[in-house]
C-alpha cells in the first residue's frame, strides 16, 4: 500500500468518527488500527490530517468515539511498554499513538466537562487491555496514570529510546518490569559516569514521548491563573511521585542531557548547517519538561526551609508526607557533591554564554535559542538547592552567569515580546544580590568585551551592571516600569561591597537620581518617591562603607550637589505641587508612564525591537518589591539577622527611614493596582497634597550626604582656587587621598533585601513558563488556536 493510500485511509477514519451515527465498538480493531498502523505517518501528517474543527466535532457530537479513541491509543502505549517494543511495527504503532494523543489532548483539556476524563477508570483498561488477566490494582488505575506510567517505561525501552546493555535473540521476550532503568541513564553527569553512544533515532523517539508528556502536563494552561498554592497539577504530581519507578533515572537523565549538551560540537565552522542536530530538539523538550516537573510549590517551599544549614539527607525526614512529595524536587535538593554542582554550573554557563561567543567567521558557530528555558532552570536550581546557589557564589563563576544575563537584558529591553525575559533575568539577579559574595565578586575587572550598545568604560562587573540597569530604566519598554523598584533594590544590595565605581557608572547613578527627583515626577504617583529613597541608600552605603576608592562617585556627588539641596528644600505647599504637575508635559525625564529621551539618557539610540513575532503571551502582574523581599541586617561578623529580630533602637535616622519606607511601600501598593505602570491608579483617583509630601520628605536619608558635602565642597573649592585647578583628574587625586573618618554620622547597619518565595511570584513564574513553552512549540503547533486560559495570546 502506498503512502498516499494509507494517509487516505487515515483521513477517512477521522471523518468516520464524526459521521457514524452509532458509536464504534472498542473491539473493532480493524477500524481503530487505521489510526496507528501506517509506517510512513509523521507528526506533521497527524496535525494536518486531524483538523481542530473535527476534533471538537467528535468531542461534541460523538463523545463515545473520542473516549474510545483515547482509550485505545493509551492501550497501545501500555502494550508497547509491556512488550518492550520488540518489533519495528510495534515501535511505529507507539510513535503514531504518541503523536495522535499529542494532537488530541489539548482539546480534551479545553473543555471543562472532559477534563476529568483521563482521571476516570475505563472498564478493561488494565496494563495490557486484557480484562481477565488484569490484577485489581491496575484495573482501578485512571487512564491518566496508565498513560504516564507507559510513557515512563517507554523512555527506558532498550533499542527504542536507550541503547541495549545486553544482546538478546529475536525470540527473547523482554521483561520490561525487570529492567533496572538506572543502568540506562541517557547521559553521563550527576550520579552516572557512563556516556552511552549517541543514537539520533533514540533521540527522536525520546523527543516524541517528551512532547506527549509535556502535552499531558499542559492541562495547567487551560485553567485560569491562580496564586493558590493548593492548585497542584495532577499530571505532574503523579508523574513525579513514587508511583513512577523511573523517577530517579529520568530526573538524572533530563538534568544530565541539558548540562552535557555542547551545541558547538567539534567546532567545525558551519557544521550545524550541514546536518540537523537531533540532540538540540531533544534538549529543548528535556529542559521544558524539567522546569515544569520542578514546579511544585508546596514541596519546593518545604525543601527551602529545611535545607538552610543542614545536609539534604537530614532534611528528608522533615518534608511533606510521601503522597504529596515531588521526587524531582527532592532529588534536586539532595545534590551536594562539588563535582556534581560543578558539572551543572559549567554546563549551564556554557549554554548561557553561547549567543555571546564571537568567531572570526560570521554565523559559523551554532547559536541556541532556548535561553529563556535555561534562565528558568537556573532559577529553579538556585531556588530549590541552596548548596548550588552557594556553590555558584563561592567563586568568580557567578560572573559567567551575570554577563550573559546582562547581555539578554540589554538586548531585550525595548522588545515588547521579550518583557518576560527581562523579568526572569532581574529576578535571578535579585536572588543573587541577597548574598554578600555576589557583591564582592562584582569588584572583578570587566575585561571581556561582549558586543553591547553601551558606553565604553574601564571598570568592574559592578559598573557593567549599573550601566545596563540605567539603560533598561532610561530607554527600555514602558512595560518594564514595574521592575524599577527591583532593579534599584539589586543595586542597593550590592552597594556596601563596591570598592571602586567608574566615572561612567557614577554618572549613571546621579542621572537616575536627577530624573527621579524632579518635582513633577515625585508628585505624579504615590510610589515614585521610593525610587529616590533607594538611590540615596546606595550613596549612603558607598560613602559609609567604601569611601576609600570611590572618588569617582564622591566627585560626581559634589558636581551634582544641587540635586541633593533641591531634595532637601523640596516645596510641599499646594501651589508648588500644582505648578510642578503643570510642567510635566513640558519636561523630559522618567515617569511610570514614559521613559527618558535618548538624549537625556546617554546619547545612545533606543534599540530597534528584535525581529517581530506573530504572537506574544501575556504575563501576570509583577509583585511589588515589598512582597518579594524580606529585610535582613548584616552583623559585624558578616552574618544575616532578620530585621524583625533587631531591637528598634539599633541604627541611625537613615536606617530607620529605610525601614519605615518599606512599610509605606507595602501600604501604598495596597492602595494602588499591583503591577500597574500608570502614574495614577484608575480605580482609586489620587493626587499629591502637602501632608503627603511632608510625611516622606522628613524621612529622606540625606544626613550622610549633606555632611559629606559640608566637609568636602569647601575643601575642593579652596584647592581649586589656591592651585588654579581645572583638571578633574587632580581633583579626583585629592579626593582619593582624603578621609572623612570621624566626620560622618555613625555608619548605619547594612540592610539587605533578600528574595523570598511568595504566591505572587509563583503565579508569575507559572504563567511565564507556560507562555514560553506555548510559543516555542510551533512545529507542530501543539496548543495553537486552543482555548488557553492561563494567559492571553496577543498579536504583535
Amino acid at each position: 500500500m502506498g503512502s498516499g493510500d494509507s494517509k487516505l485511509h487515515f483521513r477517512k477514519a477521522v471523518i468516520q468518527l464524526t459521521t457514524k451515527t452509532q458509536p464504534v465498538e472498542a473491539s473493532d480493531d480493524a477500524f481503530w488500527d487505521q489510526f496507528w498502523s501506517d509506517a510512513s505517518t509523521t507528526v506533521q501528517d497527524i496535525f494536518a490530517l486531524v483538523p481542530a474543527a473535527e476534533i471538537r466535532a467528535v468531542r461534541e457530537e460523538s463523545p463515545s468515539n473520542l473516549a474510545t479513541l483515547c482509550y485505545k491509543a493509551v492501550e497501545k502505549l501500555v502494550q508497547g511498554a509491556d512488550s518492550g517494543c520488540s518489533s519495528e511495527k510495534q515501535r511505529q504503532t507507539v510513535l503514531n499513538c504518541t503523536r495522535l494523543l499529542t494532537r488530541i489532548l489539548p482539546y480534551i483539556f479545553e473543555d471543562a466537562d472532559w477534563r476529568g476524563f483521563f482521571w476516570s477508570t475505563v472498564p478493561g483498561a488494565g496494563r495490557a487491555g486484557n480484562l481477565e488477566e488484569d490484577d485489581g490494582e491496575d484495573e482501578a488505575r485512571p487512564l491518566a496514570e496508565l498513560l504516564l506510567l507507559a510513557i515512563a517505561d517507554l523512555l527506558f525501552c532498550p533499542d527504542f529510546t536507550v541503547q541495549s546493555c545486553k544482546r538478546k535473540s529475536p525470540d527473547t521476550v523482554l521483561d520490561t518490569q525487570a529492567i533496572d532503568s538506572c543502568e540506562y541513564i541517557w547521559e553521563a553527569g550527576v550520579g552516572f559516569a557512563h556516556s552511552p553512544p549517541y543514537n539520533h533515532v533514540h533521540d527522536m523517539n525520546r523527543t516524541e514521548l517528551l512532547k506527549l508528556l509535556l502535552t499531558c502536563f499542559s492541562e495547567a494552561m487551560y485553567l485560569p491563573p491562580s496564586a493558590d498554592r493548593k492548585s497542584v497539577n495532577p499530571w505532574v504530581s503523579f508523574f513525579c511521585s513514587s508511583e513512577n519507578r523511573h523517577a530517579l533515572p529520568l530526573f538524572t537523565s533530563l538534568l544530565n542531557v541539558v548540562c552535557a549538551y555542547d551545541p558547538v560540537g567539534y567546532g567545525i565552522p558551519y557544521n550545524y548547517l550541514l546536518s540537523s542536530d537531533q540532540r538540540e530538539q531533544l534538549v529543548v523538550h528535556v529542559i521544558q519538561v524539567l522546569i515544569i516537573a520542578l514546579e511544585h510549590e508546596g514541596v519546593a517551599r518545604a525543601s527551602l526551609q529545611v535545607l538552610g544549614g543542614i545536609s539534604p539527607s537530614a532534611a528528608v525526614g522533615q518534608q511533606e508526607p510521601a503522597e504529596a512529595e515531588n521526587l524531582f524536587v527532592n532529588y534536586l535538593s539532595r545534590i551536594h557533591r562539588d563535582e556534581d554542582l560543578s558539572f551543572m554550573l559549567k554546563g549551564l554557563t556554557q549554554l548561557l554564554n553561547n549567543p555571546l561567543v564571537q568567531t572570526y567567521l560570521p554565523h559559523s558557530a551554532k547559536k541556541i535559542q532556548f535561553h529563556q528555558e535555561l534562565l528558568l532552570l537556573f532559577w529553579k536550581l538556585c531556588d530549590i538547592n541552596k548548596k548550588f546557589l552557594f556553590f555558584v557564589l563561592k567563586s568568580s563563576d557567578v560572573l559567567d552567569v551575570l554577563v550573559p544575563i546582562l547581555f539578554y537584558l540589554n538586548d531585550a529591553r525595548a522588545d515588547q515580546s521579550r518583557v518576560g525575559l527581562v523579568h526572569i533575568g532581574v529576578f535571578i539577579l535579585l536572588l543573587l544580590s541577597g548574598e554578600r559574595n555576589f557583591g564582592v565578586r562584582l569588584n572583578k575587572p570587566y575585561v571581556l568585551r561582549v558586543p553591547m550598545d553601551i558606553p565604553v568604560f574601564t571598570g568592574t562587573h559592578a559598573d557593567l551592571l549599573i550601566v545596563i540597569f540605567h539603560k533598561i530604566i532610561s530607554s527600555g519598554h514602558h512595560r518594564l516600569q514595574p521592575l524599577f523598584d527591583c532593579l534599584l533594590t539589586v543595586i542597593v544590595n550590592i552597594s556596601p561591597y563596591l570598592k571602586s565605581l567608574s566615572m561612567v557608572a557614577a554618572n549613571k547613578l546621579l542621572h537616575l537620581l536627577e530624573a527621579f527627583s524632579t518635582p513633577w515626577f515625585l508628585f505624579s504617583s504615590p510610589q515614585n518617591h521610593y525610587l529616590v529613597f533607594f538611590l540615596l541608600e546606595v550613596f549612603n552605603n558607598v560613602i559609609q562603607y567604601q569611601f576609600d576608592g570611590n572618588s569617582n562617585l564622591v566627585y560626581a556627588i559634589i558636581r551634582k550637589r544641587s540635586i541633593f539641596h533641591q531634595l532637601a528644600n523640596l516645596p510641599s505647599d499646594m501651589a508648588s505641587i500644582q505648578k510642578a504637575l503643570q510642567q510635566k508635559k513640558r519636561k523630559s525625564g522618567l515617569s511610570r508612564s514614559g521613559s527618558v529621551t535618548s538624549e537625556a539618557a546617554d546619547n545612545s539610540r533606543v534599540p530597534v525591537a528584535a525581529e517581530p513575532r506573530m504572537f506574544n503571551a501575556s504575563l501576570e502582574a509583577t509583585p511589588g518589591i515589598d512582597k518579594i523581599t524580606e529585610k535582613a541586617q548584616v552583623s559585624e561578623e558578616g552574618t544575616m539577622v532578620s530585621v524583625s529580630d533587631v531591637p528598634p533602637s539599633v541604627g541611625t535616622s537613615d536606617t530607620e527611614s529605610n525601614s519605615d519606607r518599606d512599610h509605606e511601600i507595602s501600604h501604598a501598593r495596597s492602595e494602588t493596582t499591583s503591577g500597574q505602570p500608570s502614574a495614577i491608579s484608575a480605580s482609586a483617583p489620587w493626587s499629591a497634597n502637602p501632608d503627603w509630601v511632608t510625611s516622606w520628605k522628613v524621612k529622606l536619608p540625606l544626613q550622610t550626604i549633606m555632611r559629606l558635602l559640608q566637609v568636602l565642597v569647601p575643601q575642593v573649592e579652596k584647592i581649586c582656587i589656591d592651585k588654579g585647578l581645572t583638571d578633574e583628574s587632580e581633583i579626583l587625586n585629592f579626593l582619593q587621598h582624603g578621609t572623612l573618618v570621624g566626620l560622618l554620622p555613625v555608619p548605619h547597619p547594612i540592610l539587605i533585601r533578600k528574595y523570598q518565595a511568595n504566591a505572587g511570584t509563583a503565579a508569575w513564574f507559572r504563567t511565564y513558563m507556560w507562555g514560553v513553552i506555548y510559543l516555542r512549540n510551533v512545529d507542530p503547533p501543539v496548543w495553537y488556536d486552543t482555548d488557553i486560559r492561563l494567559f492571553e495570546i496577543q498579536r504583535i
